[in-house]
Order: C-alpha cells, then sequence, then structure tokens
C-alpha cells in the first residue's frame, strides 16, 4: 500500500477533527472505581466527564449545521483572481498565455477584459483551456503537417462543447448546491470576488498592453476566481468526523470504484492513445498504461503533461506510449528519447514539427550544458547569479521543479482502502483520481473525486433531514 507518511501532518491533523473524534469516546457517567486513599479527602467519588464527552450527538448536530451554512464565497478566501483569454483569440494566443504563466488553465471569456468597463452581466466565461488542449489539436490528422497554419485557428476550436464544465455561481450559493453542480458536470464554479488589496492592481500594470491575457475585472472592482472539485474535497477533509463512520468504510463496500477505465498498452504507439488523452482531460482523469496482462505500469496523466509545452504533440506522434511516460516524465526527456523523436520525425517527413521540435533539442542540450556548469562550480557568485536554467518543456515555469514532483508513476490504492485514506492521496498529489490495484498490481478501476462527493452529498442529506 503506498505509505503515506511524507504527507503533511496538517492534512490529518485538524483542532475541531481532535475534539469531534475524542467526542465519540465511551466513559461511563457512573463509575465505580477504587479512588486512591490519598484522593479521598479532596474526592470521594471521580469527577465528571466534561459535558462535551457526554453529549456527542448534540455536537455533532451543531457542528452539521455550521457546515451546512457555508457558502462558496467560504471557500474563495485567498483564491487568486482569475486570467482571462477572449474567446476570440487565436489558438497561438493561447499558447503565449499558458507559457507566460504558472497556472495549467485559462479562462475563456465573451467578452475582451482588456476593455475596462465591461459589466459582469455583459461578461461570461465560455470555458477553459489548458497546453493538453492545444496538444491534443496540433496531433489531430489535418494539423499534424502544418501546426504553424493550425496555431491561427480560433481558440474556440480547443473548447469543450459541454457548456457545464464552467459555472458561474452566486457568492451566496450554499455548499450542497454547489456540490451538486459538480456531480452533475461542473468543473469549475465561477464565483464573482470583490478586490480586496492593491496587490492585484499592480499586477494588472505589469501585463503588456498587447497582451492578449488579462485579469478577470469589471466596472465596480469586481474580479473572479474559480473552484474546483479539490477545493470542495479539501474543505470537506477538515469536517471529516462529521461523515463517520462513512469516511472509514473502504472504496469497494462504498461502491464507488468505477470499472470503466482508459488504458493503452506499454508498446501500443502513443498516438492510439490520442482520444482516450482528450477524454481523460475531460473527465479529469488520466489513462493507463498496463502490459499484455493487465499489469499497471503507470500512466499518461494530463495532469502531468499540462506541464509541457506544444513540442509534446512531436512525442505524441512518434513515441510508443511507454516511452512517452519517459518523455513527460517530470526529471525531463533523455537524450536517447530527443533522438528517437527527431528521427521518426524526418522519416514521416513532419517538417512543421521537425521546425520546432529541432529548436526545443537544441535548448535542452544548451541548458543542461548550463546546468552542468552551475552544479561543478564552486563560484558563490555564479552559484548566486540570477541565470535562469530552464529547458523548452520547463520554460513555462521558473518553479516548475518546486511546484511539481509528479512522475508518470500512477497513484493507486487497493479496493480494501478508506475513502479519507484516498482522498488524502488524491490531494497530496495533486490529482483528482486514485487508481484501483489488486495485489498483483493489476488495475480494476479508479476513483474519482466526483464519486467521493456523492458520497458526502448523500451523507449531507442525512444531515439535513
Amino acid at each position: 500500500m503506498p505509505s503515506l507518511s511524507h504527507m503533511s501532518p496538517n492534512l490529518i491533523y485538524k483542532p475541531s477533527l481532535y475534539i469531534c473524534l475524542i467526542s465519540h469516546i465511551n466513559i461511563p457517567t457512573n463509575t465505580h472505581t477504587h479512588t486512591p486513599t490519598h484522593l479521598s479527602k479532596y474526592h470521594t467519588t471521580p469527577p465528571p466527564p466534561p459535558p462535551l464527552l457526554r453529549t456527542p450527538f448534540k455536537f455533532n448536530h451543531c457542528m452539521a449545521a455550521r457546515l451546512l451554512a457555508h457558502e462558496v464565497a467560504d471557500l474563495c478566501l485567498g483564491k487568486p483572481p482569475l486570467k482571462s483569454l477572449s474567446v476570440s483569440a487565436t489558438v497561438r494566443h493561447a499558447l503565449t498565455a499558458l507559457k507566460s504563466t504558472d497556472d495549467t488553465h485559462i479562462s475563456v471569456w465573451s467578452c475582451n477584459h482588456n476593455n475596462h468597463s465591461i459589466s459582469y452581466q455583459d461578461c461570461r466565461c465560455v470555458g477553459k483551456i489548458c497546453m493538453v488542449d492545444i496538444i491534443c489539436y496540433l496531433c489531430k490528422d489535418d494539423n499534424i503537417m502544418s501546426p504553424t497554419t493550425t496555431l491561427d485557428s480560433p481558440v474556440s476550436v480547443l473548447l469543450s462543447p459541454d457548456s457545464n464544465v464552467v459555472t458561474h455561481v452566486d457568492p451566496a450559493t450554499c455548499l450542497v448546491e454547489a456540490i451538486d453542480l459538480i456531480i452533475n458536470g461542473a468543473q469549475n464554479l465561477i464565483v464573482p470576488i470583490t478586490r480586496r488589496t492593491t496587490i492585484n492592481s499592480k499586477r494588472k500594470q505589469t501585463l503588456p498592453k498587447e497582451s492578449s491575457i488579462a485579469p478577470t475585472t469589471h466596472t465596480g472592482g469586481i474580479e473572479f476566481c474559480w473552484l474546483t472539485q479539490e477545493d470542495v474535497i479539501r474543505f470537506l477533509l477538515n469536517s471529516i468526523a462529521l461523515f463517520s463512520p462513512t469516511a472509514a468504510y473502504s472504496v469497494n463496500s462504498l461502491g464507488i470504484i468505477d470499472s470503466d477505465l482508459l488504458t493503452v498498452n506499454y508498446h501500443s504507439p502513443a498516438s492510439t492513445a490520442l482520444d482516450s488523452i482528450t477524454t481523460a482531460l475531460a473527465d479529469q482523469t488520466s489513462v493507463a498504461v498496463v502490459d499484455d496482462d493487465g499489469i499497471l505500469i503507470g500512466e499518461i496523466s494530463p495532469f502531468t503533461l499540462s506541464f509541457c509545452d506544444e513540442t509534446a504533440a512531436a512525442a505524441i506522434a512518434t513515441l510508443s506510449a511507454g516511452d512517452l511516460m519517459a518523455y513527460i516524465d517530470c526529471g525531463g526527456p533523455p537524450e536517447d528519447i530527443i533522438k528517437l523523436v527527431e528521427t521518426r520525425l524526418k522519416q514521416r517527413d513532419l517538417k512543421g514539427m521537425l521546425e520546432s521540435f529541432s529548436v526545443y533539442s537544441s535548448e535542452i542540450n544548451v541548458n543542461s550544458k548550463m546546468c552542468a556548469t552551475l552544479l561543478s562550480s564552486s563560484d558563490d557568485e555564479m552559484l548566486n547569479s540570477p541565470v535562469s536554467v530552464k529547458s523548452g518543456r520547463f520554460s513555462r515555469s521558473s518553479s516548475y521543479s518546486a511546484r511539481i514532483t509528479r512522475m508518470a508513476e500512477a497513484i493507486v490504492c487497493y479496493p480494501g482502502s478508506s475513502l479519507v485514506a484516498v482522498m488524502i492521496q488524491a490531494i497530496a498529489h495533486r490529482v483528482s483520481y486514485v487508481w484501483v490495484i489488486e495485489e498483483d498490481c493489476s488495475v480494476v478501476g479508479i476513483v474519482r473525486f466526483s464519486s467521493m462527493l456523492e458520497v458526502f452529498r448523500e451523507h449531507l442529506e442525512s444531515m439535513m433531514n
């Protein structure tokens, strides 16, 4: 079973959780124990237990009422305002915007936020995009021969046809309603927030005037943030004792293991998994890489792939699923894999992809030499210099290595794993799913955040009744 020992204790210990747990301790109110002689003159009978320990039901009822009273605005505290892209932008604009931010996704709006006189009623978020959308779009048969021309397509071609993926909600929307929206297909809840400090305005001034990306600022200083499934799961985890004993039940007994999986054979061409990668991105899951016996070897995760750049399309078009795992691994693609991609691009006469990938591979070589020089140097002045060592793959974020430590290794649990343990695993690894395997490592299913929320929603329903 995967170890949870490396996780932050803040994910497990919460004062409210501790109090709720001890409230279930069965302490008798009438204890007939022997009183030590030296205490007999002070206490002829044992002191009664604190009222909290004698009334766990009333305490839990109070805590449940407080949980149910929360609104989505409570979950937005500390959330940064969204960066936006106009629906009139091109795929090239989206690519530039994604490379200029640390965010994995950018919201797409029906208006242009560079126009500062926009009212909330005249502008709506119509979807979201990430680097995986662009990579998969470049890999399509109609686009693979001319990637440069493809980038001039409207950004709307990347948007999901499901309009419920992003849903506008009022800040006063209750927690239960928000969970219902997510269960019914919403992945991001768009919530208006009021500008609280001048930090955001300073940040706006750093953006170039001609930039296609802009803060989601409307008249009256209203901005927007979005809530994800992970935000809601984290919030519920802080009150996990209220869901006792359900949270301690196994994922198998709760019936939330989904056996409808997206898989690809380790030796199969990665291009055969293109539709599965697109589906996994839409469903916020992943593609399992298995051997001939169904043993889970790893995964092709849209989450990991979103930290690559557009040249990953060349890797998908030319590599096997197993080699693609090595390519998108957080350590960076091995040199032999890079050469293999270049060779196969030449064999297939994919000149457009080869041109951009050659620039990428040359950057890899240059930065590898710079990195080796920095590591071998004992000159403090050189080590402290502001030289940025970033390959093309890492160029999206200078803090990549600090924020992303995941590899293509899959996060797994067993059918007997408890719901709360699987929750903590997923949150610790910043994924919205966990693979379920047997003792022989054969994959049997997947547990998603949306399935967990269905369980909690049913429990909340019983609280309300």
